[in-house]
């Protein structure tokens, strides 16, 4: 069937353009093949290691692939060429023998060295003719030399010297770091970095700088530790110390001192006493000592690097022990309300005086008094409770004595109050009691008798009544206004207090009770 040539209809698309427009759209719609890349692994390495060279997207029309040391294609530069269609290599002008060429189009070099650092070319040829160029680079490092540190003043001098410590060797694209007792050390009030970190000036040492220090180096490949650094940094001496701290000695014993200060080098130490050299040590005896060994004792120190001396002076005094002490006192039994003095009396001088109470350490009350070398106690006035075992202690810094306990015997004033219960008051408590109870007793007697014998009473006194002989104060019996009798009886206690007791009268009155009855008509 023809075509017709017949103009189109509006709206309507011819033929041809469509067949454009679908081989536009299958152009554009094709996939695009991947960029081929190459790379180093790893770009830095340490001299002795490998390093791969990777290529990645070999086109699949790839027939043969070269590898050139440099960026140029000189046939002198070739190190390998891989052909694909046999799977067979072989090696060019520039090849060590140390490069390993693969399929994949990978170059491994192994125990690279630093004339290795440089450009690599990877070249190929594909059957239509597409023959790409690509380039890369990796760097061999040198490894790291151990380092070391050097010092400019091997003894410097604590608060005069500076010292500069310095890493060794100097080595391009180096980091160099520092460290003091293991911990990273920066700058600081007395330490100074240089510019690149290798050199370290401790401005102004101290005793505390003395380290140990170390340096680090460390590159893009390695990192290498120097040996520890510790400085001898030299002080001192400070003020010598004389051990042991005490200033009183007791006599017939050994004197033995010490003296000590903090110093680089060590001191060197002597003693004098009382002016005089006594011996060139760091320790002092003497045995047996007496009251003549008493006075200045001084410890000198020298440290012979700074040229310095310190001295220490103590004052000792060498005491005899103390000899028990006596109380004396006019006697040792008293009235309450007397006065009591107790004297301590010893034969040592330089003494304290301490007084007891019943083995316990006197607790003085607003009635007792110390003489001002407490030597002399007062009581007064004396009370039953001061009643006791008295002693004194006498002693010095190197020795303590007591004397005999005295047991003082105070007699109670039975006119004065106690702050407890004699045995007259006990009594009188215990009568008190006792006639309370009898009391209640007979009051209870008292209304129980009044109430069941009222009746009972009262025919008893009538048939007991007395005759008109005896009785003539009222009417007879026959009168005719006779008046029945009431019998009232009337119950009276009376009671004394007991007296306190004395000489004459050892225990209270016992309670009196009076009886009575009365009759009216």
């Amino acid at each position: 069937m023809e075509l017709t040539s017949a103009p189109l209809h509006k709206g309507q698309v011819p033929w041809r353009g469509l067949l454009l427009a679908a081989l536009l759209l299958a152009y554009w719609n094709s996939p695009v093949s991947a960029q081929v890349t190459v790379e180093a692994v790893p770009t830095h390495v340490a001299e002795g290691a490998n390093v791969l060279l990777q290529v990645h997207n070999l086109p699949t029309t790839l027939q043969v692939f070269y590898w050139y040391k440099g960026d140029t294609l000189a046939d002198s530069n070739e190190i390998a060429r891989f052909i694909i269609s046999s799977s067979t290599n072989s090696t060019g002008p520039a090849h060590t023998g140390r490069e390993t060429i693969y399929q994949n189009g990978s170059l491994l070099f192994q125990n690279v060295m630093q004339n290795d650092t440089g450009t690599y070319t990877f070249h190929m040829l594909t059957a239509n003719f597409d023959n790409p160029t690509k380039s890369l680079q990796f760097y061999v490092h040198a490894p790291l030399p151990k380092p070391n540190i050097t010092s400019n003043n091997s003894n410097p001098m604590e608060g005069e010297d500076s010292v500069a410590l310095m890493c060794e060797p100097e080595t391009q694209n180096t980091v160099y770091l520092w460290r003091i007792n293991g911990q990273s050390l920066s700058e600081g009030d007395r330490l100074k970095l240089s510019i690149d970190n290798r050199t370290l000036t401790l401005l102004t040492v101290v005793r505390t700088d003395t380290g140990p220090y170390e340096c680090e180096t460390r590159n893009l490949v390695s990192t290498s530790r120097s040996d520890p650094l510790t400085l001898n940094i030299t002080y001192g001496p400070d003020v010598p110390i004389i051990s042991p701290s005490d200033t009183h000695f007791q006599s017939r014993t050994n004197l033995s001192l010490s003296c000590h200060a903090a110093s680089n080098p060590p001191a060197q130490y002597s003693w004098s006493v009382n002016g005089e050299l006594q011996a060139s040590s760091q320790e002092l005896f003497i045995p047996n000592i007496t009251t003549n060994n008493s006075g200045s004792y001084t410890c000198l120190v020298h440290n012979s690097v700074t040229d310095l001396n310190r001295t220490t002076v103590k004052n000792i005094t060498v005491l005899e022990p103390v000899t028990p002490p006596s109380i004396q006192v006019a006697n040792t039994t008293f009235k309450e309300l007397e006065s009591v003095s107790l004297t301590c009396d010893s034969q040592d001088i330089g003494i304290s005086i301490r007084w007891l109470f019943n083995g316990q350490s006197l607790g003085l009350t607003d009635r007792m008094k110390l003489s001002e070398n407490n030597s002399t106690l007062s009581i007064d006035p004396v009370r039953r409770e001061d009643s006791g075992k008295y002693e004194c202690e006498v002693s010095n810094p190197v020795s303590s004595e007591r004397s005999n306990p005295i047991q003082l015997n105070i007699i109670p004033d039975p006119t004065q109050g106690s702050s407890g219960l004699s045995a007259g008051a006990i009594a009188g408590i215990v009568v008190g009691c006792v006639a309370g109870v009898a009391l209640i007793a007979a009051l209870a007697y008292f209304l129980y008798f009044r109430k069941t014998g009222r009746g009972t009473d009262q025919r008893e006194l009538t048939e007991h009544k007395p005759s008109a002989s005896n009785h003539n104060l009222g009417p007879s019996d026959s009168s005719p206004n006779k008046v029945n009798e009431v019998t009232y009886s009337v119950l009276d206690f009376s009671a004394q207090r007991p007296r306190p007791p004395d000489s004459a009268s050892p225990s209270p009155r016992a309670i009196e009770a009076v009886y009575s009855e009365v009759k009216k008509k």
